[in-house]
């Protein structure tokens, strides 16, 4: 048989080929032309000579694989990421501080190229191509990058200056060993027998039946959830407010995290690190939240450092994606009867991840329009940072007067 017409008779084949049938083809044909086979079959179809060979022993020895399978169970080569076992760490780490898009959504994108990545990762040692860290982010659900969404406002020109500054201290606070926490008040609940979006498993034709209309009930009010996210130890602590959102309620919650939780975690350290959105009841520029900070660190003896995001970006605060955004798929369907109802649905929440959070009723009253002046402002120890002052800043404890 001449090299035309093997190669002829190949041709013809190879489409409907697999991986695992050509091996066999090639190994057949090899052994039919005798004494040489093997390199005229490797000449005219460009099969490497290691592939017929082991096609002529798998026939040699009977053909043992499953009909559905190509290779042998751990046949090919290893993914990289198995054989670089940091590689996966190590491009989440490039990325965490960039990532866009809602985080509540499986869907999100990065600003970096996948070649500017692949650069960073082989300086950190990493043997990556960008074709590999292309497939890398999409497993991790990352996409091309898409318009920004602006409805929330305008994009601050430090906004990704931010992002990196924020993820460089809650690093250093994390090598350290010393508390980084996330948090930020989740959306306040009607309580009642109310519809509560999502559905549950009940007998069929038999759902939950709920009021008509969405108006609250005077006699239980709503719910408002302050929560608290330790990051490193995916740990959240809620409050369960019952008056009003305002910052004396929110370090309140603070410092019940701290005595319940906090505390026994970190018994050594002397600072901790909190980062929060731009507004809402822990504002940057509301004086009672640094205030009542100022009344915590005294009584703690804590430095405390805080770090907002910049405003219109509060999607991207951790606590709504690993804590709140848990909480909300643990009570889908139920409606919200009473406040136990809700206490318990929120310390029942867990994640496969590892995820433990406790919740706590707060009974307090916290009055809206409380005034701090400029005098009581001047007696807070707060230092700014030498990057936008007004996001970052430590606030430290004040002698105690016995």
């Amino acid at each position: 048989m001449t090299l035309t017409t093997l190669r002829r008779k190949y041709r013809a084949v190879r489409p409907v080929l697999t991986e695992r049938s050509r091996r066999v083809w090639a190994a057949s044909e090899a052994m039919a032309l005798g004494h040489g086979g093997i390199g005229v079959v490797e000449r005219a179809t460009g099969i490497s000579r290691s592939t017929i060979s082991r096609g002529i022993r798998e026939l040699a020895l009977g053909d043992t694989l499953e009909p559905a399978r190509t290779r042998r169970p751990g046949g090919g080569r290893p993914r990289a990421e198995i054989k670089d076992a940091t590689l996966a760490a190590d491009l989440n780490g490039l990325v965490e501080p960039t990532t866009s898009g809602d985080p509540d959504a499986p869907l999100r994108w990065t600003s970096k190229s996948v070649r500017r990545l692949a650069t960073e990762l082989q300086a950190l040692g990493h043997d990556v191509s960008y074709r590999l860290v292309g497939t890398l982010l999409h497993e991790a659900g990352y996409s091309l990058q898409a318009n920004r969404k602006t409805r929330e406002g305008t994009a601050h020109p430090d906004r990704d200056a931010q992002f990196h500054y924020v993820n460089d201290q809650v690093q250093r606070f994390q090598r350290q060993h010393r508390p980084t926490i996330s948090v930020d008040t989740k959306k306040k609940e009607l309580v009642g027998a109310f519809k509560n979006a999502g559905r549950e498993w009940r007998p069929a034709g038999s759902p939950e039946a709920v009021r008509v209309h969405d108006f609250v009930i005077p006699a239980q009010g709503k719910a408002i959830p302050y929560g608290i996210y330790d990051l490193a130890r995916n740990e959240g602590w809620v409050s369960i407010g019952i008056d009003h959102d305002t910052a004396g309620f929110a370090v309140h919650a603070i410092r019940r995290w701290w005595r319940v939780m906090g505390r026994a975690a970190y018994p050594d350290t002397r600072a901790l690190l909190i980062t929060a959105d731009a507004g809402g009841s822990n504002g940057s520029r509301v004086r009672l939240w640094k205030w009542a900070l100022q009344q915590f660190a005294t009584r703690t003896g804590l430095a405390i450092t805080v770090c907002h995001f910049p405003p219109g970006t509060s999607k991207w605060n951790k606590i709504e994606h690993r804590l709140f955004s848990h909480i909300a798929m643990n009570w889908r369907g139920k409606p919200l009867v009473d406040l136990a109802t809700i206490v318990s649905l929120i310390g029942a929440t867990t994640t496969d991840a590892g995820l433990r959070v406790r919740s706590e009723l707060d009974t307090g009253t916290y009055p809206n329009g409380v005034i701090i002046t400029d005098e009581q402002l001047a007696q807070i120890r707060l230092v700014p940072h030498a990057f936008h002052g007004d996001w970052n800043y430590t606030i430290r404890p004040r002698a105690r007067h016995l």
